[in-house]
C-alpha cells in the first residue's frame, strides 16, 4: 500500500504545474515551491528527463509516477491521492492551460471537494522557437497537432497576415500537416525550422522549406520525441537571432571525471555554455582510517600549536570543517593561526568557513606557486614555527619538503583518503576510448590516474582540459595531449578556457571554409 506524506498544517490538494519546455532552469519559483512540498508527482511522459531529475534531486521523498490515459482517469488518480492528505503535483510540459487534456483534468478535479491550484509555466510553443532563434512577433498562432486543428484555416490566416505558425507534435505528423498548409494557401517556399529537445543541451534544429517537409525530403527521419515546427518568414532571421545553438560548447559531450558531490558546479557551467556534461566518478573521498591524527591536529589549532595551516584542496577544507562540527568548534579556533591556500577555489571554500586566507599564490596556482610566495621561517617574526598540512593520503611530498627547506616544522596529517571508484558502464568506457567525447576536464592528478585506471585513455581526438600544471604533468605522463589549461586553477576558469578553445576551433574551421 502506498503511503502519502502529508504537509504539516495543510489538507491534500492538487497543483497543476507547468514544467516549461524542458530546461529545469526555466521552472518558475512557484513551480519549484510546489514541487518541494509534493508527496506525489504525476508526470506526463513528455516532461523532459532533465526536469524529472531536478525534481528527484530537490525532493527525494516525492513519488514520481508517469501517467497516461483519459483526462478523467488521470484526475481520478490525483483526487484519490489528495483525499489521503497528500499534496499532489500534476506536472505537465509547458503551461497547463495550453493543453486541452489538462484543462479537462482541471475541470474534473474542480467537480470534486478537493482544492486545486494552477502554476503557469513557460509555454513550449513560445519558448522553443526563441531557443531556436526565431522571433515570433505579435501575430504568431500556435497549434497542437495531437488535437483537432483546422490547418486550412490557419494557413489562410497566416498567408493573409504574413504571421508565423508554431506547430507542436511529432516528426511523423509534420508531412501531412505541411501538405494541408500548402493546400490552405501557404507557399511551398515558406521557411520552416523543426526543433527537437527544445531548450536542452541536446536541442537540434533543422531548417527547410514547407514543400520539402510535405514531400518528406526535409530529413526529419532522425528527429525523435516531440518536435516544434515554426513556419513563416521569421525563420529567415534565425542566423542573426540564434543564441542558444551558437554557444561555444553547444552539443559538445564533455566528460566530467569528479566525485559526485563535486561534479555539480562544473556540469552547471558546462550546460551554460551549451555542452552535454557526462559525470563519471573516478574517486570517492573517505575519512582517514584512524581519526586520532586529525583529532590531535585540530586540538593543536585550539591550543596554539600552529603558526600556519595550509590547505591544498577543497576536500581538505571540508575535512577540517567536518572535524570542527564533530568536536563542537567553529571558526574562532583559527584565532592567531595564519591560513594559506593553494589556489582561489580552495580559498573560496575557506571564505565560506568565515575565514579570510592570509596567503594565496599570486602566480601559478599550485604547490610550487604557493612555495614561491610562502615566507621563510623567522624566529623573531614567527613565534610559532610549526605548520599544519591536512591533505589527502596520496598527496605528493613537494609542498611539505619545500616548507621544511624554508625552516618550518611540518605536521603532515591525512585529512581524507581518496579511493578509486568502480568502472563506469561499458558504453561509457567505449565512448571514452573510441572518441565519443568531445572533451574531458581533469581537475586533479588523481582524476587523471583513476580515469585511465577504470576506463582507459581518452581518444586522441578528445580535447583534454586540465585545471593546473600538476594535473597537466600527470596527463602528459599518460601520453595525453594537453589542449587547455587556465591561468587560474579553478573550475570556473577551466570551463571558460575550454569554451574559448572551442571558439578558436570554430573560427579556424570557418576560416578554412572561406
Amino acid at each position: 500500500m502506498t503511503r502519502f506524506r502529508k504537509t504539516a498544517g495543510q489538507s491534500g490538494r492538487v497543483v497543476f504545474v507547468g514544467a516549461g519546455p524542458g530546461d529545469p532552469g526555466m521552472l518558475t519559483a512557484r513551480a519549484s515551491a510546489a514541487l518541494a512540498e509534493a508527496a506525489v508527482v504525476l508526470v506526463d511522459p513528455d516532461v523532459a528527463s532533465a526536469v524529472q531529475d531536478a525534481v528527484r534531486e530537490a525532493n527525494p521523498e516525492a513519488e514520481l509516477t508517469p501517467v497516461s490515459g483519459e483526462p478523467a482517469e488521470v484526475a481520478k488518480g490525483a483526487v484519490a491521492a489528495a483525499k489521503n492528505g497528500a499534496v499532489v503535483v500534476r506536472l505537465v510540459t509547458g503551461d497547463p492551460y495550453t493543453s486541452d487534456d489538462v484543462v479537462k483534468e482541471v475541470l474534473a478535479v474542480g467537480r470534486t471537494s478537493v482544492p486545486f491550484d494552477v502554476v503557469p509555466g513557460v509555454a513550449t510553443a513560445t519558448a522553443v522557437p526563441a531557443f531556436a532563434g526565431v522571433a515570433l512577433g505579435s501575430t504568431a498562432v500556435t497549434a497542437d497537432l495531437r488535437g483537432e486543428v483546422d490547418l486550412l484555416a490557419l494557413a489562410a490566416a497566416a498567408a493573409g497576415t504574413g504571421g508565423t505558425l508554431v506547430l507542436q507534435g511529432s516528426a511523423d505528423q509534420l508531412p501531412d500537416a505541411a501538405v494541408r498548409l500548402v493546400e490552405g494557401g501557404l507557399a511551398g517556399s515558406t521557411p520552416v525550422v523543426v526543433t527537437t529537445g527544445g531548450s536542452g543541451t541536446g536541442q537540434k534544429s533543422l531548417v527547410s522549406k514547407l514543400s520539402a517537409v510535405a514531400e518528406k525530403t526535409a530529413g526529419l527521419d532522425p528527429l525523435s520525441g516531440p518536435v516544434v515546427a515554426t513556419v513563416g518568414a521569421a525563420v529567415d532571421k534565425r542566423a542573426r537571432l540564434s543564441w542558444w545553438e551558437s554557444r561555444p560548447l553547444f552539443g559538445w559531450r564533455v566528460l566530467v571525471p569528479r566525485t559526485k558531490d563535486q561534479a555539480g558546479e562544473m556540469s552547471d557551467r558546462l550546460r551554460a555554455y551549451g555542452a552535454v556534461p557526462v559525470e563519471v566518478p573516478t574517486i570517492a573521498v573517505e575519512p582517514p582510517r584512524s581519526p586520532a591524527q586529525m583529532d590531535r591536529a585540530i586540538k593543536g589549532l585550539v591550543t596554539g600549536r600552529y603558526g600556519w595551516i595550509v590547505f591544498t584542496s577543497v576536500n581538505a577544507v571540508k575535512a577540517v570543517r567536518e572535524k570542527f562540527v564533530e568536536l563542537g568548534l567553529d571558526a574562532r579556533a583559527f584565532a592567531g593561526v595564519k591560513v594559506a591556500c593553494v589556489g582561489e577555489q580552495t580559498a573560496d571554500a575557506v571564505r565560506e568557513f568565515g575565514i579570510q586566507p592570509e596567503l594565496v599564490p599570486t602566480g601559478e596556482q599550485s604547490s610550487q606557486g604557493l612555495l614561491a610566495d610562502f615566507p621563510e621561517y623567522d624566529d623573531v617574526l614567527d613565534p610559532i614555527e610549526r605548520v599544519l598540512l591536512p591533505r589527502a593520503d596520496i598527496a605528493t611530498e613537494t609542498l611539505a619538503a619545500g616548507l621544511v627547506e624554508r625552516g618550518w616544522e611540518i605536521d603532515d596529517v591525512t585529512a581524507y583518503r581518496t579511493v578509486r571508484a568502480a568502472p563506469p558502464p561499458a558504453a561509457v568506457r567505449e565512448a571514452i576510448k573510441g572518441g565519443g567525447f568531445d572533451a574531458v576536464c581533469f581537475t586533479s592528478s588523481s582524476t587523471v590516474r583513476n580515469l585511465v585506471g577504470i576506463a582507459g585513455k581518452p581518444h586522441a581526438k578528445t580535447v583534454v582540459a586540465v585545471i593546473g600544471p600538476a594535473t597537466a604533468a600527470s596527463a602528459q605522463e599518460f601520453g595525453l595531449r594537453v589542449d587547455v589549461q587556465p591561468e587560474t586553477a579553478a573550475v570556473g576558469p577551466l570551463v571558460d578556457a575550454l569554451a574559448e578553445h572551442a571558439l578558436s576551433l570554430r573560427e579556424a574551421e570557418d576560416g578554412e571554409g572561406k
